[in-house]
């Protein structure tokens, strides 16, 4: 006994409708529902049996006339891996300079110091951390956080280590205290890269508050050393803490994301490791800056015509900068992709970016000379601000800005060999006496600001370097 055969559908057209809701309630006109029924190989010979239209045209007529119109609203913008708020680059700047701070308030405690272990290491956790930092943020653009984690347990207690050991060799004897001094030092700036690196800004300005608050106290009462000491630890111990707490927590998987990836997956490793060597030049880079930066902050102090106290003034203002700095860096990118789309010829987009480069580097350097005059002023017993001194610290502004903008478009190299030639140069100048500090500072800052700038508008002056 066979089956009853199967019924057609009351309303063939409804059920078309139906089935292709999404298409005709999208469609700006009838002729794009036709082309759809035609490439899904509906003939006309079809269209009459079943639909009782003389063709597609006049099915797609029929369809779009009964499906009210439901335009899709525009996809969000995608997420610009470049974009940093104005508040976070400012409150970055805050957090590079503050640390300066524990100098002043520890300056009771390191009479009679010697500078040799402190640059010693400042400079090696410089270049050490410039490196871990590179280093660290490689690991999650491959989509492993765990091992980005792990780089900086390890990588910041090796650099703390590293650091020590450098401020302990160029101790001299009853330099003891002044070792210690830069061991902590050591300490807070691994933890410090590691807070930075995962983005608690917020975190490591909470750790300074002591330093900062103890050395506000200061200028109104003195203290005794054991409260000073007192709250250089604290300060210490908490951005140690924080440090630890941040890279042993990783993030949970919540949600469908954790039902429907498995264990093994979540834990696999990417294929490929970022190389070792590939950190390097951000190392060299951070040695540079940072010699470069203390010739400038230090030049009178190492001609032996005034004490460390006038280093402030020039340090503080090129650390609070670099928040500022790299708002502009956004802003030197913004503004080469607006090029992109409104330039017709490369001689076009050149000098579109020669234009983004002037504008940027000027609104850096006229934040740079406030903060050193706003310093000037405020820092007692500090020098005037002459031609020699503002002129150097302008042009190292420069050369650190646009070292740092070439780093970010991915000419690390380039940047890295200016700046380490132009501390070799500077150094070698200073050891073998040839000229005055002050003289050699502005001609070699000069000619680096110089090459560097040349450098960005032929390697960033091509099309092929802004890759979004």
């Amino acid at each position: 006994m066979s089956g009853a055969p199967p019924t057609a559908p009351a309303d063939p057209l409804g059920e078309l409708a139906h089935r292709m809701d999404g298409v005709i309630a999208h469609a700006v006109h009838a002729d794009e529902i036709a082309a759809v029924l035609e490439s899904d190989g509906m003939t006309d010979d079809h269209i009459r049996r079943t639909y009782g239209r003389a063709d597609s045209f006049a099915l797609a007529e029929a369809l779009y006339e009964r499906v009210p119109r439901r335009y899709p609203e525009p996809s969000p913008p995608a997420a610009d891996p470049w974009w940093t708020g104005l508040l976070g680059c400012l409150l970055r700047g805050l957090v590079f300079a503050l640390p300066g701070l524990a100098y002043a308030l520890a300056a009771p405690l390191l009479e009679d110091a010697s500078l040799a272990p402190l640059l010693a290491g400042a400079l090696t956790g410089w270049a050490w951390n410039q490196a871990l930092s590179h280093r660290a943020h490689s690991w999650p653009a491959l989509g492993d956080r765990p091992a980005a984690l792990r780089c900086l347990r390890t990588g910041t207690a090796a650099g703390a280590l590293l650091s020590t050991a450098a401020a302990v060799v160029c101790a001299g004897p009853g330099q003891w205290h002044v070792a210690v001094f830069a061991s902590a030092q050591a300490l807070y700036g691994s933890a410090a890269t590691a807070l930075l690196v995962l983005g608690r800004e917020r975190a490591l300005l909470y750790a300074l508050l002591p330093t900062a608050g103890g050395t506000a106290v200061t200028v109104l009462h003195d203290l005794p050393p054991w409260s000073r000491t007192a709250l250089l630890l604290a300060s210490l111990a908490a951005a140690t803490v924080l440090a630890v707490h941040a890279t042993r927590t990783e993030p949970a998987v919540t949600g469908p994301d954790r039902a429907r990836r498995p264990l093994r997956q979540a834990r696999a490793r990417p294929p490929h490791r970022p190389r070792v060597l590939a950190s390097l030049p951000y190392g060299v880079f951070g040695l540079g800056a940072g010699t470069l930066v203390l010739y400038t902050a230090l030049g009178d102090v190492l001609a032996g015509r005034t004490g460390a106290a006038v280093a402030a003034p020039a340090a503080v203002a090129l650390t609070l900068s670099m928040g500022p700095a790299e708002r502009l860096l956004r802003r030197f990118r913004d503004g080469t992709v607006a090029g992109l789309r409104a330039s017709t010829t490369r001689g076009e987009f050149r000098r579109c970016t020669a234009a983004v480069l002037a504008e940027c580097l000027c609104g850096y350097l006229a934040i740079l000379f406030v903060l050193a005059v706003a310093g000037t002023v405020l820092w007692p017993g500090a020098p005037a601000l002459g031609g020699v001194r503002s002129a150097t610290l302008l042009l190292v502004g420069a050369v650190l800005w646009t070292g740092l903008l070439l780093q970010s478009s991915g000419a690390a190299n380039q940047a890295a060999a200016v700046c380490a030639g132009a501390a070799a140069v500077q150094t070698l100048a200073l050891l073998t006496g040839t000229g005055g500090p002050a003289i050699v500072g502005l001609c070699v800052a000069a000619v680096s600001a110089s090459v560097l700038a040349v450098l960005v508008c032929v390697l960033l002056g091509r099309a092929t370097a802004h890759r979004l």
